[in-house]
């Protein structure tokens, strides 16, 4: 599953984090076509004075960092990223405001299950998306 971490500025959320999360979640799930019952996701809620955002950006300015095994088409990642986007709408988070950064590895690059290389066994899903 890919490791996602998102990042706001200030404490805007008010006790919506989880649902946040699982917005952010779900759109993985839907473009990527990854197992729904594993997420992996983290959410930093930074102090505004400790959070430089661009000039043009909003309040509500998010950045989303996903980890996530090298293999999708071009085409999966047009679709989360409209996933992520359309996901977020609900948190008042304005399009123009969410940044969406994908950094790719292999799977020899991640090592879980006991120890082992995420290379040496079946994922239990296709990265051919």
């Amino acid at each position: 599953m890919p490791d996602i971490l998102a990042e706001v500025r200030g404490t805007w959320l008010d006790g919506s984090q989880t649902e946040f999360l699982g917005a952010v979640h779900r759109a993985v799930v839907h473009a990527l076509k990854t197992p729904d019952d594993e997420p992996l996701a983290r959410l930093i809620e930074h102090r505004t004075s400790s959070y430089l955002i661009p000039h043009v950006a909003g309040e509500r300015f998010t950045r989303i960092e996903i980890v996530l095994f090298r293999g999708r088409s071009l085409e999966a990642k047009r679709q989360l990223y409209r996933a992520i986007v359309e996901n977020l709408r609900p948190f008042g988070i304005p399009a123009e405001d969410v940044k969406i950064v994908l950094i790719e590895v292999t799977a020899d690059d991640v090592g879980f299950r006991g120890g082992k290389a995420a290379s040496d066994g079946d994922l239990g899903y296709s990265l051919k998306v």
